[in-house]
């Protein structure tokens, strides 16, 4: 089995060159869709899409198992918070590849008679619930370490106090203005935690709109997928960019 993972993981730049084309795609057709003498265009940038996710449909066939074996390895995580949040985005994620691959095998034909709208609501539903969970995962990293600044701070109070009272009270009152500048330097030194963070709110767009929570377009569903895809491939790229689980 951990031979089969070694051997998905491989797939997982060409799924995300694809994933890039198919939004690229979708994002350019948008963008020129409303020009008279662009409909040719229109039309092909839409059929490469269509091929671009047909083929990492086929890509994804075996990632359930990749799904399964990581919710195995998570479950033994120590932290009970990032052991539920991972354990459960794994475990959605594989449902997600069940669904995808029923999809897959109605496209080609194989199953024709497949009811194409459940199956694919089911696998929206998976992946939404996949990535809810990975976000939580991301909001309790970045708590962790604001309670860490807050500690480092309290003690820099108790052990400096006459020196830097005035400017610590100074950044307390600033309430939200002082959170945010504070988050926003947690995540400039976390590229990992940054990373992840985009990726997942980026990937919250397409389910959003399919399941009619937040409406968009196809333009905002691209430019999301698109950054979404790059963030992938840089990580995937540079190994250490990514966030360990």
């Amino acid at each position: 089995m951990e031979g089969f993972v070694d051997f998905t993981n491989r797939c997982q730049g060409r799924d995300q060159l694809f994933r890039a084309t198919q939004y690229t795609c979708m994002l350019l057709s948008y963008l020129i869709e409303n020009k008279t003498d662009k409909k040719k265009l229109v039309m092909k940038l839409k059929q490469l899409e269509s091929s671009m996710s047909s083929g990492r449909k086929m890509f994804r066939l075996g990632n359930v198992v990749h799904a399964l074996v990581a919710a195995r390895r998570t479950a033994e995580l120590p932290e009970v918070v990032p052991r539920f949040c991972l354990t459960a985005s794994h475990l959605s994620r594989a449902l997600y590849f069940v669904c995808d691959a029923v999809l897959w095998l109605r496209s080609v034909g194989l199953q024709p008679d497949i009811d194409k709208a459940k199956w694919q609501n089911w696998a929206t539903k998976c992946y939404y619930c996949s990535l809810l969970m990975n976000l939580a995962r991301d909001w309790y990293e970045i708590s962790w370490r604001l309670e860490q600044a807050a500690l480092e701070e309290k003690i820099k109070e108790n052990s400096f106090w006459q020196k830097h009272s005035k400017e610590l009270n100074s950044v307390k009152s600033d309430g939200l203005h002082g959170f945010l500048c504070q988050l926003f330097q947690i995540l400039k030194r976390n590229p990992p935690l940054l990373l992840d963070l985009m990726k997942n709110l980026c990937d919250l767009s397409g389910p959003l709109d399919t399941l009619g929570i937040y409406k968009t377009n196809p333009g905002m569903i691209g430019f999301c997928g698109l950054l979404s895809s790059l963030v992938g491939i840089l990580t995937l790229a540079i190994p250490h960019l990514k966030l360990k689980q």
